[in-house]
């Protein structure tokens, strides 16, 4: 008998849940599961006081109705309060606004190296042993697990930007990230290095526009 493919996966964290959403279904089927998580298979675990719940969507693009459906939904079960609606395409509205974007539909295996010169987007993951640099940006819509350098000819204006960052190394211009366990990060979903006063540091995606405000006016 096949496995059931779930739609929604829900994880406990210190901070409340996250709720994985699959990005590759139809959104009623998505919708379907949720309401199930919530009524029947997860009650047990989603009763009780109030809970921070953070949705990831993955590569998934919703409209503004399809928002409020998944808001309603969840606001039904009273105790859950949303404390965040992520979807990687976030990295897509970036990306757009720059000059001499290589896009790549690929999975980077152990000991392949891609370099660009300009912004390189990877739709994929680099595994461990794989190597992306740039003379520019770094975006990568999947897990970045391999080795990434930014801004190879010493621009310390570039940044890395992952779905999923566990690096065996990140690099800016010159500088080389500190060990992956020693961020402080529990959770690396949607994130993104530059660099600080001379430093590597690592921050949520939207919170780009702090660092390059240029990014998003499209």
């Amino acid at each position: 008998m096949a496995a059931i493919k779930h739609l929604v996966t829900i994880k406990g964290v210190k901070e409340g849940l996250i709720f994985l959403f699959d990005d590759t279904c139809k959104f009623d089927a998505l919708m379907n599961d949720l309401r199930t998580k919530l009524t029947k298979t997860h009650q047990s675990i989603l009763s009780g006081p109030d809970i921070q719940v953070q949705i990831r969507l993955g590569n998934r693009v919703i409209t503004d109705n399809q928002k409020e459906l998944i808001t309603g939904i969840i606001a039904k079960r009273g105790n859950l309060i949303i404390r965040s609606i992520d979807s990687t395409p976030e990295l897509m509205k970036v990306v757009e606004s720059t000059n001499h974007l290589k896009i790549l539909k690929t999975m980077i295996r152990s000991g392949q190296t891609i370099h660009h010169d300009g912004d390189i987007l990877i739709l994929g993951d680099v595994n461990p042993g794989g190597t992306i640099t740039s003379t520019h940006d770094i975006y990568i819509l999947g897990s970045l697990r391999g080795m990434a350098h930014a801004g190879i000819n010493g621009n310390e204006q570039s940044i890395i930007a992952s779905s999923h960052m566990k690096p065996t190394q990140l690099r800016i211009a010159g500088v080389i990230s500190r060990p992956p366990d020693e961020w402080g990060i529990e959770e690396a979903f949607m994130e993104f290095a530059y660099l600080s006063d001379g430093q590597m540091k690592i921050d949520k995606v939207v919170n780009i526009h702090r660092v390059r405000p240029d990014a998003l006016e499209l």
